[in-house]
């Protein structure tokens, strides 16, 4: 099983090299969630997937934020 965990570690890494920019928190939720589905239940592949979900969900989130905290800013220059 653990090198099951190792090839899906080595191969979301290997996404992430070539993978665009919008996969931003993508990577850092597999990984997580990958160990987390691994130790819950073997379920390694299962817990990668919905972290990558979630790692992109808040990373967009968070840029929604910035954008808005940078907008008033923005504003009171012109």
């Amino acid at each position: 099983m653990k090198s099951i965990l190792v090839a899906s570690i080595l191969a979301v890494s290997a996404f992430a090299a070539t993978s665009p920019a919008d996969a931003k928190g993508c990577i850092k939720g597999a990984v997580v969630g990958g160990v987390a589905g691994h130790y819950a239940g073997h379920h390694g592949m299962l817990g990668a997937a919905a972290g990558c979900l979630y790692g992109r969900h808040h990373a967009k989130e968070q840029e929604r934020q910035r954008q808005q905290q940078a907008q008033p800013s923005q504003q009171e220059k012109l």
